[in-house]
């Protein structure tokens, strides 16, 4: 949807936040945006309100806008802004979220836009309406602190010539043995964090209205730090936060998997592609 380009100058172009089901017009009076000294208003198109802000076109262009996003601290100010209006918004109605720098150039042109996508609107406002969306990443349990006789180690003697000794007989199966352990158990703890991934997974989707999987991250550090095998996000009625909170202690208790949970929040991943 947005409109921000290389041939912007320094007229005014509109910023839209959100569009939401019956704002409460005190609500929007009392949010700043991304623009200072700009009030924030309502732009009506069906029976659908939008929340708009005039801001400089001149601050939106494709080189504006890369700069920007080179400035990290300039980047999460505007990102915080975008946030703050449609977190507000969505405290007092049913609320679709739209894209960080969603520009128009003028009214007219945003509500011809807007009015295009009205179908997808209404889908995702009753959709979400009286939904959050909560985040859970699973962690593999900490692995058990290493057995000294049962880690792998070669055979005494090898590769040292001190003294001319030779391995005693059947040293370096032992060795080969030992090592087979120690993968075979590290295959059985990843297999065994997969099931939990799994288990947690079918578990939040009983109580959501919908779920969706995300990319896993990965450690900070390679080989060190936890291994992440379930980043998934959920849509679930506003009043069953105490509902999840206790699940996840029982899925921890269940399963010996880390489980963290976050929210609610504004549900932007379950808006579709507005």
């Amino acid at each position: 949807m947005t409109e921000c380009g290389r041939g912007l100058s320094d007229a005014e172009a509109l910023y839209v936040f959100a569009v939401c089901k019956e704002p409460d017009p005190a609500v929007i009076a009392d949010l700043r945006g991304v623009a200072m000294g700009e009030p924030l208003r309502p732009l009506g198109f069906a029976e659908l309100t939008a929340i708009v802000q005039t801001v400089r076109a001149a601050d939106f262009t494709d080189e504006a806008w890369q700069a920007r996003m080179a400035d990290r601290s300039e980047l999460e100010r505007y990102a915080r802004a975008h946030h703050h209006v449609v977190s507000e918004a969505a405290a007092s109605c049913p609320t679709v979220p739209l894209p960080l720098a969603t520009l128009y150039h003028g009214e007219e042109r945003a509500r011809r836009a807007l009015l295009a996508e009205t179908g997808r609107f209404r889908a995702a406002l009753e959709r979400t309406a009286g939904r959050c969306e909560w985040g859970v990443k699973v962690y593999a349990g900490e692995p058990p602190a290493p057995d000294p006789d049962a880690s792998p180690r070669p055979p005494e003697g090898q590769g040292v010539a001190a003294g001319g000794a030779r391995p005693a007989p059947g040293a370096g199966l032992a060795y080969l043995e030992r090592k087979r352990g120690v993968q075979a158990r590290r295959e059985r703890r990843q297999e065994d964090a997969l099931r939990s991934a799994e288990t947690v997974d079918a578990a939040f989707r009983k109580v959501a209205a919908a779920g969706r999987r995300l990319r896993l991250q990965a450690a900070e550090s390679p080989g060190k730090g936890r291994l992440q095998v379930l980043n998934a996000t959920y849509l679930v009625g506003e009043s069953r936060s105490a509902e999840l909170e206790e699940l996840a202690r029982t899925l921890r208790a269940e399963t010996g998997a880390q489980i963290e949970i976050s929210g609610p929040w504004v549900p932007y991943s379950f808006v579709g592609e507005v």
